[in-house]
């Protein structure tokens, strides 16, 4: 329950913009990887967090998550998380569908994502929305 929570809370904030609650998300030293999905590797919370605002500070994003599949041992969780995202700029607007692979883990202040990997099954491009 408490890792869905967490990933829960990813999509909601991400989407509201809620860069703070979201930063308190991940480990300080995350590492996550975009790059199958076109992206970049950022290491470290604080560095990943700021790249994101600034790509997603002006677009209308929606991120949802489906059929986590999750193995818990001890402090450390595997989870694979289906996913979809929409998102819209004023140059473009793209809706994917792929998965989040993640190692979360166990903290005094509870579950945090250590490591994630985004990867893209689909990618929709949009011209510039109406």
């Amino acid at each position: 329950m408490a890792i869905c929570n967490l990933k829960a809370a990813y999509c909601r904030l991400l989407d509201t913009k809620d860069w703070e609650g979201w930063r308190e998300l991940f480990t300080e030293d995350c590492v996550v990887d975009t790059r199958p999905s076109g992206g970049t590797l950022e290491e470290g919370r604080d560095r990943f967090v700021d790249m994101v605002r600034q790509s997603l500070s002006d677009a209308k994003t929606a991120h949802q998550i489906h059929s986590p599949q999750i193995t818990v041992e001890g402090d450390s969780a595997e989870v694979v998380w289906a996913m979809q995202d929409r998102v819209v700029k004023d140059e473009f607007a793209l809706t994917g569908y792929g998965h989040y692979h993640e190692t979360c883990v166990r903290t005094a202040e509870g579950w945090k994502i250590a490591r994630q990997t985004l990867t893209r099954l689909i990618v929709e491009m949009d011209g510039k929305p109406a």
